[in-house]
């Protein structure tokens, strides 16, 4: 049933990209995992990113509205930082991208949660910030010949690094809008030679050192990717971030119908419809509710 006045209360979680890894190249050079994207949900008694609740239900007029989701941040290649994720969309609602991981002397990291710090013989970097209501920090990185820190997660800062050991992502935020629990936008972990930090819970990829590539985040999660590390062999590369997701619920039988280029499915949860968007093929693509 619609709304008086033809509006159509719609719960939505928008998740972003994850943020990439960076490799290195030098000894003593570790990178930090990437940020988690962006997490925005306005779902009844659960939370956004960033330690904050979850917005208001939102009352949409019945139209044609934007619809985006966003790809994770490639992972840095030999001796190179990562990208940043690509934002989300649905409607007026967007989600950032996440930071990529921390590499010494690269730019600033920061997005919907913030990459981790990286370090090398120069010493430690800094870690990215997140934004406000979508994500938190990436974590600290140790001195020279020390680890990077974790990508901040929706639900987490990055852990720091301890010594030679790297931090773990932050975690995500779970959410029950599918039927069950679900989490995701987990930061990626930092590269360490004592070892590497775990990717957060919610699709965070895991660090790692020399000629093995870190992890990859979990795609439709918006999970950061690990960082890599380097001491005696450079031959490995950073994680890729997961890419996005978007979804939202209405009430069963309103009418919903999508552009071409999306890609999604759908499932009865209690007296509601929910839609999980998990591609988009073009930035014009859109969904209309009638």
């Amino acid at each position: 049933m619609k709304a008086l006045g033809l509006l159509v209360k719609t719960q939505y979680v928008v998740i972003a990209g994850g943020g990439g890894g960076a490799s290195a190249a030098n000894t003593n050079e570790r990178s930090g995992g990437g940020g988690a994207g962006g997490y925005r949900s306005s779902v009844i008694g659960e939370n956004s990113g960033g330690g904050v609740s979850a917005e208001v239900v939102a009352n949409l007029s019945l139209g044609t509205y934007s619809v985006l989701v966003g790809a994770g941040g490639a992972g840095g290649p030999f001796n190179a930082v990562g990208t940043d994720g690509n934002l989300s969309v649905f409607g007026l609602f967007f989600s950032l991208g996440g930071g990529r991981g921390g590499k010494v002397g690269s730019t600033l990291n920061f997005g919907g949660s913030g990459g981790g710090a990286g370090t090398s013989s120069a010493g430690a970097g800094s870690p990215g910030n997140g934004f406000i209501g979508q994500g938190f920090a990436g974590g600290n990185a140790t001195g020279v010949g020390g680890a990077a820190g974790g990508g901040g997660g929706a639900s987490a800062v990055g852990a720091n690094a301890v010594s030679t050991t790297g931090g773990a992502g932050g975690a995500g935020v779970s959410s029950s809008i599918t039927g069950s629990a679900v989490a995701r936008a987990g930061g990626g972990g930092g590269a360490g030679p004592g070892g590497n930090g775990a990717g957060g819970a919610g699709g965070g990829g895991a660090g790692a050192m020399d000629s093995s590539n870190a992890g990859a985040g979990t795609a439709n999660t918006g999970g950061g990717g690990g960082g890599h590390g380097f001491s005696d062999n450079n031959s490995g590369r950073g994680g890729a971030g997961g890419s996005g997701i978007v979804i939202f619920s209405v009430p069963t039988g309103t009418g919903v119908s999508f552009s071409a280029g999306v890609t999604q499915s759908s499932a009865t949860v209690g007296g509601q419809t929910v839609y999980s968007v998990t591609a988009t093929s073009t930035t014009s693509e859109t969904v209309t509710i009638s």
